[in-house]
């Protein structure tokens, strides 16, 4: 952990790991500046960082003695000054400077003068560490060993626009977006807006609700159509949502998850919205419900939502949230022509006895008739609808029967989703359950406490509704259930619903900040020894 002041210390002392490597600006932390951040005395002590390795280092202060000749006003030299505790981690991990320069000669092109300070900055606090001998060892990282490929970076919000892309062109349809900005969401259509060469149509309406409902006119008229919020939006789109399940048209609503309720915390990660997706609508309103659980993976999971859209006719909620849409990681460019087909289900053109809501008999699917299409012309509306003629209708039996059609189809679902898999050992007593954005943190707690010799394993969902048609017999190899998630526990009342024969422990948080491995592992190591 680099702290430049007290209040950075005060604000992220806790991130710091157990024998973990302090380093902190000693320039900054004079008696006024350790009392404006609220501490009474040494803020060392006070936080308590016994075990810690503590390094002093005048960072400011060598910060302007290097640049003390270069022509730039004191305000500017001290902006440098992030640079010489990268060049102190440089030499911790012995990292090259050679990507950081090549960094600043990109950022900095047009100002020669703040690539030579960044430059000689970066230097200067990579040649003070290895003098210095405060450090009790370095570290070298090895390169990680993945798969062959062409990488790029990205971030969870690209990666689902990308995916939409992809699924679009697998398609054959146009894409497009109806959307209204929101935190932190905003990124999707942003993404999407400046992709008009591929043929993508984004729509900026005045709110969500127009939002949503553009694009279920769109997904009427034979788009690939996708609506994009956050918490908040998604409780406005709720009505809407309901109209495209009583309407049966496909459409991908990405819920970009955040701290709530209300305004709550737009700029943090949250998993809050799991029960709104399943059930924040009016009526019997089944939907199927998708997690992303990667930044790069929102990409797949994008394309798997537009697929089921698709080839079901069915609205589907794909539930990212703020540390995914935010987060980034080394992507292996995939290869489109190993993605699964995506089947339009288009009516027969030759058919002479084609209704609007006639069914495939083992999926419940409607066909896709779209305006312009003569012979199939039709209406739809919010109105229940009379089975087959899609005519409207208030019989007793036709809604009690459609109800059961519209529910039995998302269900059907799980024939085309892949069974659920565990990672770890599968003569474990205790399964660690989760879902979604917190897939890193329990891969990593997982790993380290197997590696202490402990016996455990994980299953991480992304297929939310329907479950994987093999969590039942996967939950009963297990005595010990442990459900971990960023909210008071919507998940496991969804499995409780789901699977009420077990008996599910819970470790819950939620302070608008991911999980850490420290806290995961403490909780694992309690229900191993309970």
């Amino acid at each position: 952990l680099v702290v430049m002041n007290p209040a950075a210390l005060k604000a992220n002392f806790r991130w710091i790991k157990p024998d973990g490597i302090l380093i902190y600006d000693s320039d900054s932390f004079d008696a006024k500046g350790i009392e404006k951040a609220g501490y009474k005395s040494d803020p060392f002590k006070e936080e308590q960082l016994e075990g810690i390795q503590v390094i002093s280092a005048p960072i400011s202060s060598l910060t302007r003695e290097t640049l003390k000749d270069i022509g730039l006003d004191q305000k500017s030299i001290l902006r440098c000054k992030n640079m010489f505790a990268l060049g102190m981690v440089s030499w911790l991990y012995d990292r090259p400077l050679d990507h950081a320069i090549s960094f600043f000669n990109k950022k900095f092109a047009s100002k020669p003068i703040l690539i030579e300070a960044n430059t000689k900055v970066l230097h200067s606090g990579y040649y003070y560490a290895e003098t210095i001998e405060a450090f009790t060892s370095n570290y070298r990282i090895k390169p990680a060993e993945i798969e062959k490929g062409k990488y790029r970076t990205i971030n969870g919000n690209t990666a689902a626009a990308w995916g939409m892309l992809a699924a679009a062109q697998k398609a054959g349809l146009q894409l497009f977006l109806g959307s209204y900005p929101i935190t932190p969401a905003t990124g999707i259509l942003e993404e999407l807006a400046a992709r008009k060469d591929l043929g993508v149509k984004t729509f900026q309406a005045e709110d969500e609700i127009a939002g949503v409902c553009t694009a279920i006119g769109a997904s009427f008229a034979g788009s690939l159509a996708v609506t994009s919020t956050s918490g908040p939006g998604l409780a406005l789109k709720g009505e809407a949502i309901g109209l495209a399940v009583m309407t049966e048209l496909p459409l991908v609503i990405i819920d970009v998850q955040r701290g709530g309720p209300s305004t709550g915390l737009p700029t943090k990660t949250e998993q809050s919205d799991l029960m709104q997706a399943l059930y924040g609508r009016n009526g019997e309103s089944p939907i199927v419900v998708l997690a992303s659980s990667t930044p790069s993976n929102c990409f797949d999971f994008a394309y798997m939502a537009s697929k089921i859209a698709v080839e079901h006719m069915t609205p589907v909620i794909l539930l990212s949230d703020g540390f995914l849409a935010n987060g980034s990681e080394p992507w292996r460019i995939p290869d489109l022509n190993q993605f699964p087909e995506i089947k339009v289900p288009k009516p027969n053109t030759d058919a002479k006895d084609w209704m609007p809501y006639l069914r495939d008999e083992k999926t419940q699917v409607r066909t896709w008739a779209v305006p312009g299409m003569p012979g199939f012309e039709h209406r739809v509306g919010g109105l229940e609808k009379m089975n087959r003629t899609g005519s409207v209708s208030y019989v007793p039996e036709n809604h009690e029967l459609m109800t059961h059609i519209r529910e039995e189809k998302v269900q059907n679902v799980a024939r085309d989703i892949p069974n659920q898999e565990i990672i770890g050992d599968e003569d474990a007593e205790l399964l660690i359950i989760g879902w979604g954005g917190t897939f890193g943190h329990l891969v990593s707690a997982l790993t380290e406490i197997r590696r202490e010799g402990h016996k455990v394993a994980l299953a991480h969902f992304n297929y939310i509704n329907p479950l994987p048609a093999n969590t039942g017999a996967l939950l009963s190899k297990f005595k010990k259930h442990l459900v971990c998630e960023i909210n008071l526990g919507q998940f496991v009342n969804h499995l409780r619903m789901k699977f009420p024969e077990y008996q599910y422990r819970q470790f819950n948080k939620i302070m608008g900040l991911p999980f850490t491995v420290n806290d995961l592992k403490a909780a694992i190591l309690k229900n191993l020894e309970d």
